[in-house]
């Protein structure tokens, strides 16, 4: 029994040095922390030597192209020190001989570094230099941690990316991400733009750029862009700032609650609160969203846009669902075959190009867009309108669709656009009609007549002294005229104008004279009930100081107007027919109509006829269509 309790004592102290001995050895296998933080010594020409300090310090010191190692980190300098009680080596390198090979992703060259073994931090000064094969960065002195792979400088540096320079008194170096932290007194400067700031975050791998603090970025062009917060993509041109950034771009400024600019393509979309103010034509369009193309310097507004031309005592609003502005050299002709305007974007917000197809065959069409409304054909007194209505170019549907998935682009083909009797327009000049009559003008690029706007659906026009509404709206600055369309009625005071079609002519921006085409007609109301009627094929109205003066009726003109005596007490009911009359008003009130020939008519006694007997064919009194107020036109 005791032999067998001695063998089975000797089996389990053998098992347990076994145990032991075979622990040891994976043990051994795992380097110890002082192996991973040890420096190895790879490499020098010249000398090693050791010196004792005291019982715990030696030094050592090597001279003559020295090359180290830490992990994947390569060191080399001129000569160095390494301190085994410290845990620190001090490295010199004449013209910035001290270089670090971090990972072979990073590398760092100065004349001095100061070393910390354990904790992997460096100090560097000495004209310093750091690059990671994208961007370069100098500076006076540099603070490297070799753990995170972060840099920092505090005494000012510089970094260079390509054509790109930036910089600024402090800045931090992410080295895995590539991204450099500057901050105060940043400034960037670039061949396409100037970027001042006190903060700025900059990749130099993807080449983007992200705004933190209050920044102002200046192009070549010498469009100004002041934001909060934003990025810019230097390889794509596309950029997006937020907090109501500011765009100034000559006579014109832009902002709004988020702004997305793509500068390959020069179009840009405000969204939120969006405002763009032209200076130079002193119109001011506010909306909630609004796109603009900086080639083209076209403008489409949407979400309840709203358009204000300015005046001294009696500015103009104009309302619609789409409100578009663009160049008149751009819709008078041209010798290219495609369309002239801005893209939409689609569902995601993008912006691309859309397929156009002309006479001239099919194209690609990156600056077009004309809202998808076909405007009814325009007139004048001449029969027919002196802007003649461009061809409609057929349109690839899937290529630009609106925020429900429909086709939302027609193309312009204005190499269609014809003057009245088939005569090509020349591209620098254009035909206009005014109540001088119509005449061909020059048009120059840089004009500030040079434009032209439309308004499309729920048109409405509101100023002090006239009011309008309609379906769309055309209007051009060179001959100071508006257009409307479709189901078109303008008011003045106690005055309202109805037609197929009317043109209402300004000066100085007041209304100047006003002709009605097709089933024309003017009422004028002098009670809730009794209404003075003029009907006619055409009617023509002129102002004075904006209120209306006198009418020519023309073309089986009708009339019904109430007669009044001295006392102003109506007398007698007056409905007569003529070829032309003429209609004199007095204080804003019907005072006296002249016909001209074939005039037949009866006069009835006031008694006789109720005013709701004493209508026109197609009378009607439109004031729920009248805008109230300047507050409603914002609603």
């Amino acid at each position: 029994m005791k032999l067998l309790i001695h063998r089975f004592h000797f089996i389990a102290c053998f098992l347990l040095f076994l145990l032991l001995a075979a622990t040891d050895s994976v043990m051994a296998q795992v380097p110890s922390q002082d192996d991973v933080d040890r420096v190895e010594i790879l490499n020098y020409t010249k000398r090693l030597t050791y010196q004792t300090i005291d019982d715990s310090t030696q030094l050592t010191i090597i001279a003559g192209n020295v090359k180290l190692r830490q992990g994947a980190t390569i060191f080399t300098c001129d000569s160095c020190v390494l301190n085994n009680r410290t845990n620190i080596f001090e490295a010199w390198g004449r013209g910035g001989k001290v270089h670090i090979n971090d990972s072979d992703t990073t590398n760092i060259y100065s004349s001095h570094l100061l070393y910390y073994m354990k904790t992997k931090q460096a100090f560097l000064d000495g004209g310093v230099r750091l690059t990671d094969g994208h961007a370069t960065l100098t500076t006076p002195d540099l603070e490297y941690d070799m753990q995170t792979n972060i840099g920092i400088y505090k005494n000012g540096g510089k970094v260079i990316n390509k054509k790109t320079t930036i910089t600024s008194r402090e800045g931090w170096y992410y080295a895995d991400m590539k991204d450099i932290y500057f901050k105060k007194d940043v400034l960037l400067k670039d061949p396409a733009y100037t970027i001042v700031t006190d903060s700025l975050l900059v990749n130099s791998e993807s080449q983007s750029t992200r705004f933190i603090s209050m920044t102002t970025i200046t192009d070549s062009s010498g469009r100004v862009i002041k934001t909060r917060e934003g990025y810019y993509n230097q390889q794509t041109g596309k950029a997006e700032f937020g907090q109501r950034p500011i765009v100034i771009d000559g006579d014109t400024e832009v902002t709004g609650d988020v702004m997305q600019i793509n500068d390959s393509t020069g179009i840009s979309v405000v969204q939120g609160n969006a405002i763009i103010v032209d200076k130079k034509n002193k119109t001011t369009i506010i909306a909630g969203a609004i796109y603009r193309n900086k080639n083209t310097d076209a403008i489409m507004a949407v979400r309840k846009p709203l358009m204000i031309i300015q005046q001294d005592n009696d500015s103009i609003y104009i309302s619609a669902d789409t409100l578009f502005s663009a160049r008149l050299t751009d819709l008078y002709g041209t010798t290219k075959p495609a369309g002239i305007g801005i893209a939409t974007p689609d569902t995601t917000g993008a912006i691309d190009s859309v397929l156009a197809t002309t006479d001239s065959g099919r194209v690609r069409i990156d600056t077009v867009i004309v809202p998808n409304t076909k405007r009814p054909p325009r007139r004048s007194s001449i029969g027919r309108d002196t802007v003649a209505e461009a061809e409609i170019a057929k349109i690839d549907s899937a290529a630009v669709v609106d925020s429900v998935g429909q086709p939302n682009v027609e193309v312009i083909d204005s190499s269609a656009i014809l003057l009245p009797g088939g005569l090509n327009r020349a591209r620098d000049s254009v035909m206009v009609h005014t109540t001088r009559g119509t005449q061909m003008v020059a048009l120059n690029e840089k004009d500030s007549s040079n434009r032209y706007f439309e308004a499309y659906r729920n048109v409405r026009i509101y100023n002090d002294s006239l009011q309008a509404a309609c379906d769309s709206l055309f209007y051009s600055f060179k001959d100071s005229v508006f257009r409307l369309y479709d189901d078109p009625v303008v008011w003045a005071k106690e005055s309202q104008i109805t037609g197929d079609t009317i043109h209402l002519f300004t000066r100085n921006k007041k209304a100047d004279k006003i002709e009605a085409i097709e089933n024309s007609l003017v009422v004028n109301r002098l009670t809730d009930q009794a209404f003075n009627q003029i009907k006619a094929s055409r009617i023509d109205g002129f102002f004075i100081d904006g209120n209306i003066d006198s009418v020519r009726a023309k073309g089986y003109a009708e009339c019904i107007y109430y007669i009044q005596d001295d006392d102003s007490a109506y007398t007698g009911i007056n409905e007569s027919k003529s070829d032309i009359m003429d209609v004199f008003f007095r204080n804003k009130e019907l005072f006296k109509v002249v016909m001209r020939s074939a005039v037949t008519g009866t006069l009835w006694p006031i008694r006789q006829k109720s005013p709701s007997e004493m209508r026109l064919p197609n009378f009607k009194w439109l004031e729920s269509r009248r805008p109230k107020s300047k507050l409603e036109m914002f609603e």
